[in-house]
C-alpha cells in the first residue's frame, strides 16, 4: 500500500503535494543543511567503507524531508515519516565497527513507537471528520484546515498521539533520551544533519501544523504545551551542566532548545508562535554549527572527553570563533539570532498572561534556561579552547594542522547567519512567512531594534582591543608568582579542568536525588519501557511453564471470571 501510494503521488503530484511560505522556507533550510552535510562529510567521513551507501542515505533523507514538508495527505506523511526513522537508524549505525550502537536501536524504538501513535491519531481523525469509511477516503485524508475542536475524548487522544510523534522527532520530553545518545555515537555530519537540523525542522513544523491547522486549541491544552516546554528547557539544561562529553553535552542542549519552541507554540498568540517558528530556524543554524565545530575538535584530538581537552584555540582559531558565535547565539546574547527569537518568545509568554497566572513560571523557566545555557557554554569554551592545553591538545598544537575548506565553509556561512539574523531581525517579513500559520497578521512582531545595541557592542569590543594594544606597548614586568598564581607551564598538575565546573550542584538537596535517578535511567522512557516489557515476560514465563496443573488452575480462574462477568 505504501509503495502504491508513493507511485500515485508521483503520477499526480497536485493531489498529494502543495506548498506554503513556511514549508518553502523549511525546504530551503533543509537543502542548505544537506549541502553542508555533504561538503563536511568529504573530509570527516573519508576512509570509511561503503561511502556510496552513506550518501544515498543522506539524499533519501533529504527527499523524504521535502515530501513531508509539501505533503497534503496524512497517510503519505505517515509513510515518509516512518521512512525517515529508518534512515536515522541506518545513518547512526553507519561506519560503526563495533556493530549497531544501542543509541540506534533506542532511536528506532522511540521514534518507531510514536509512529504507531501517529497512525492511531490519523485513524481517529479519519473517524471524526470523514464520512467516507472506505480505504480510499482514508488514503486521501487531507492534512490541512480541519479545525477539529478539542472538546471530546477522541479529539484529545488524537491530538496527543500526533503531538507525541512531533515531540519524539524534535527530541522534546519525555521522548528525548535518544538524542543525547545519538549525539555521542553517530558520525558528526549525521548529528549535525538530522538531530540538530532536519528533525527539529520537521518535528516543530508538524507540531505547529497540527496545533494551528488541524485542531482548535483550548486554554488547558495550551497550558499543557507550555508546561512541557518549560520542563524540557530546565531539565535538559540542568543535565547539560554536568556532562563530561562534548557531544553529549551538545545533545542535551539540543533537547533544551526544543522546549522554547514548544513553549512558544503553547502561548497561542501570534508573537509567541512566530517566535517559536523563528527560533526553530535559528536553532538549526547555531546547533549545526556547534556540532560541526565539535566534530572538528574530535577529529583533530581523537576524543570528545572534556577532561582530555584544553587550549585548542591555538590550534584551531577559526573553529573557536565559529564555536564562540554559536555559543553566544544559543545562550540568547545580543546581537545574535538566538536573542532575537527568544526576545519574541518572552513577549509571547507575557501576552499569554490573560489565560492565567502561570505565565510567570513559564517566563522564569525561559529566562533562567538561557542563563544556565550561557553558564554551561562558559564551561565548555574554557574546557575545550581556553584552558591550559592538555597532553593531547599540546600534540595537536605542535602538529600545526589547518582545518580544511570542507570544515570552514559551513562554519563560516552558519556563523554569518547567526550574526545577520540577529542584527537584521527587524527586517524579516514575519507577516508574510508566518501569518498563514498563526491565523492572522503579526501586527506586533515583538522584534528588537538592533541598531543602537549592535553599535554599542561593537564600540565596546573596539575599545577593549585598544586597551589590550596599549597594554602590549610596554614589555611586561617579570615578577615572582604569588600564592595560587604559579606558572602553569612549569606546574602541569595545576591545570584547572572545566569538567569540575558546577559539580557542586549535583550535591544540592533535591537535585542530588534527581541526578542520582537520572544516572540510573529513571527518566529514560526507553529503559523504563524495556523493564516494563521484561516484567511482563517474567509473568508470562511463570504462567506458561509447561506444567499441566498450572494450566488447569488458570483455566479454572478464567472460567470463574467469565461466570462473574456474565452473571
Amino acid at each position: 500500500m505504501s509503495f502504491n501510494l508513493i507511485i500515485d503521488a508521483l503520477k499526480n503530484p497536485n493531489g498529494f503535494f502543495a506548498s506554503s511560505p513556511l514549508s518553502l522556507l523549511c525546504a530551503a533550510f533543509a537543502a542548505m543543511f544537506f549541502v553542508f552535510a555533504v561538503i563536511y562529510s568529504l573530509k570527516h567521513m573519508k576512509g570509511r567503507t561503503g561511502l556510496w551507501r552513506y550518501y544515498i542515505y543522506l539524499l533519501a533523507t533529504f527527499i523524504a524531508t521535502l515530501g513531508i514538508l509539501f505533503s497534503t495527505t496524512f497517510v503519505l506523511l505517515l509513510v515518509l515519516w516512518g521512512f525517515l526513522g529508518l534512515m536515522l537508524y541506518l545513518l547512526i549505525s553507519f561506519g560503526n565497527n563495533e556493530g549497531t550502537p544501542e543509541s540506534a536501536r533506542k532511536s528506532l524504538v522511540i521514534i518507531g513507537g510514536t509512529d504507531v501513535l501517529l497512525l492511531l491519531g490519523i485513524v481517529l481523525i479519519w473517524r471524526i471528520v470523514s464520512g467516507d469509511t472506505g480505504l480510499s477516503g482514508f488514503l486521501h485524508l487531507k492534512f490541512g484546515n480541519l479545525a477539529i475542536p478539542l472538546t471530546g475524548r477522541g479529539q484529545i487522544i488524537a491530538y496527543l498521539c500526533l503531538a507525541s510523534a512531533a515531540f519524539a522527532k524534535a527530541g522534546a520530553m519525555p521522548f528525548h533520551t535518544w538524542l543525547p545518545d545519538t549525539a555521542r555515537d553517530a558520525p558528526v555530519p549525521v548529528t549535525a544533519y538530522l538531530p540538530a537540523s532536519l528533525d527539529k525542522l520537521l518535528g516543530i513544523y508538524f507540531l505547529a501544523r497540527i496545533t494551528l491547522d488541524v485542531f482548535v486549541m483550548t486554554p488547558l491544552m495550551n497550558t499543557v504545551l507550555m508546561a512541557l516546554g518549560s520542563l524540557t528547557i530546565m531539565a535538559a539544561v540542568m543535565m547539560a551542566l554536568v556532562q563530561h562529553d562534548l557531544k553529549r553535552l551538545l545533545g542535551y542542549h539540543a533537547v533544551s532548545q526544543v522546549g522554547y519552541m514548544v513553549l512558544g507554540i503553547g502561548t497561542g498568540n501570534p508573537v509567541g508562535i512566530a517566535g517559536a517558528l523563528f527560533h526553530m530556524f535559528n536553532n538549526t543554524i547555531y546547533k549545526s554549527s556547534l556540532f560541526l565545530a565539535g566534530g572538528e575538535v574530535e577529529r583533530r584530538t581523537g576524543t570528545s572527553d572534556l577532561s582530555k581537552l584544553g587550549g585548542l584555540v591555538k590550534a584551531m582559531p577559526l573553529v573557536f570563533a565559529a564555536f564562540l558565535i554559536a555559543s553566544l547565539s544559543i545562550s540568547g546574547i545580543p546581537p545574535f539570532n538566538g536573542f532575537a527569537s527568544k526576545w519574541m518568545l518572552y513577549q509571547g509568554i507575557i501576552l499569554s498572561a490573560g489565560s492565567g497566572g502561570l505565565w510567570v513560571l513559564w517566563l522564569v523557566a525561559a529566562m533562567l534556561g538561557s542563563a544556565l545555557t550561557l553558564a554551561s557554554f562558559m564551561k565548555l569554551i574554557h574546557t575545550v579552547f581556553l584552558g591550559q592545553p592538555s597532553e593531547i591538545s599540546q600534540k595537536v598544537i605542535e602538529k600545526k594542522e589547518k582545518s580544511g575548506f570542507s570544515t570552514l565553509l559551513p562554519l563560516t556561512v552558519l556563523s554569518l547567519l547567526c550574526i545577520g539574523l540577529g542584527v537584521f531581525a527587524w527586517k524579516i517579513p514575519f507577516a508574510d512567512y508566518f501569518s498563514p500559520e498563526v491565523k492572522g497578521q503579526v501586527d506586533f512582531p515583538g522584534i528588537w531594534q538592533s541598531g543602537l545595541a549592535t553599535m554599542m557592542l561593537i564600540s565596546g569590543l573596539v575599545i577593549g582591543f585598544l586597551i589590550y594594544l596599549v597594554g602590549t606597548l610596554k614589555k611586561a614586568r617579570i615578577v615572582e608568582p604569588f600564592v595560587g598564581g604559579e606558572t602553569l607551564e612549569k606546574n602541569p598538575d595545576m591545570r584547572v579542568s572545566g569538567v569540575d565546573f558546577y559539580k557542586t550542584i549535583m550535591e544540592l538537596g533535591l537535585l542530588k536525588g534527581i541526578y542520582r535517578w537520572a544516572e540510573k535511567k529513571f527518566f529514560d522512557l526507553y529503559v523504563v519501557a524495556g523493564k516494563f516489557v521484561a516484567g511482563f515476560g517474567i509473568i508470562f514465563s511463570f504462567m506458561h511453564n509447561g506444567i499441566l496443573s498450572r494450566y488447569f488452575l488458570w483455566f479454572i480462574a478464567g472460567l470463574v471470571v467469565l461466570c462473574i462477568v456474565l452473571i
